[in-house]
């Protein structure tokens, strides 16, 4: 091994055994990992291999156009169901009243007419102007992580699509009425509405994919690392082999 001007020590670098005295100004300009060879007769240096250049890594695929609308698709659905439900629940069935499509199954679902001016399932009541200022804030992260989103990556827009259209949801019958309309009531649990659905749906959702992606994403790493030891230990190997090789001359 050579030393450098700083101190250290170039990898992978042999020489033949001299009585010489060596002098860190041999090395210099030399690459760390070049394999070298000096002769007893002068203080010449020969470079016997250059060091392996590091691969590009390569860039994630933009999405297209295409693409990126799958989100704004699929949040126009979920305004479309939503305010569509809202308005027929609104005009055909009086506040806080409740009609039972299904009679023999009015304990495990009707149709209840609320008002809602928390959030999603009746939390945090009273707080119209800060969930509002909420879900704009949401809205605009999504759409910006839509913008930066890789290609293929189409179930994390239709997650991203349902929350978003969920969030709008709420967010334009604040404007319109002053407060949420709910009408989904399932026994026990509280009152809610297509657009509290589609938020939960999509959270959930986006939650599980992010889950399954840590696995392959630990396992690409290991595999990155186990083929980075490899090569080290073929250059190392390679190296031992040249001092060797120098030292039988």
């Amino acid at each position: 091994r050579g030393g450098t001007p700083d101190g250290s020590w170039l990898g992978s670098t042999a020489w033949r055994a001299s009585r010489a005295p060596f002098s860190s100004r041999w090395f210099d300009g030399i690459a760390p990992g070049t394999i070298c060879a000096m002769s007893e007769e002068s203080t010449e240096i020969t470079i016997i291999a250059e060091p392996l250049e590091q691969l590009p890594v390569p860039e994630p695929e933009a999405a297209t156009w295409r693409e990126k609308g799958i989100v704004f698709l699929v949040m126009a659905l979920v305004l479309l169901a939503d305010h569509l439900s809202k308005l027929y629940v609104e005009s055909s069935l009086p506040l806080n009243t409740t009609w039972a499509p299904f009679p023999e199954w009015e304990s495990l679902f009707r149709v209840t007419h609320v008002s809602n001016t928390g959030a999603a399932f009746g939390l945090f009541q009273s707080g119209n102007l800060i969930l509002s200022i909420v879900a704009v804030v949401v809205s605009i992260v999504i759409i910006l992580y839509n913008q930066r989103l890789p290609a293929h990556l189409y179930w994390y827009r239709l997650a991203l699509g349902l929350q978003l259209g969920g969030a709008l949801g709420n967010l334009l019958s604040r404007i319109r009425v002053g407060h949420v309309t709910d009408f989904l009531d399932f026994g026990p649990v509280p009152v809610f509405n297509v657009a509290d659905m589609s938020i939960v749906t999509g959270t959930i959702l986006l939650g599980f994919l992010m889950l399954i992606d840590q696995p392959e994403k630990a396992s690409e790493a290991g595999s990155s690392d186990s083929d980075e030891s490899s090569i080290d230990d073929e250059r190392q190997g390679e190296s031992a082999e040249d001092q060797n090789l120098l030292l039988n001359e």
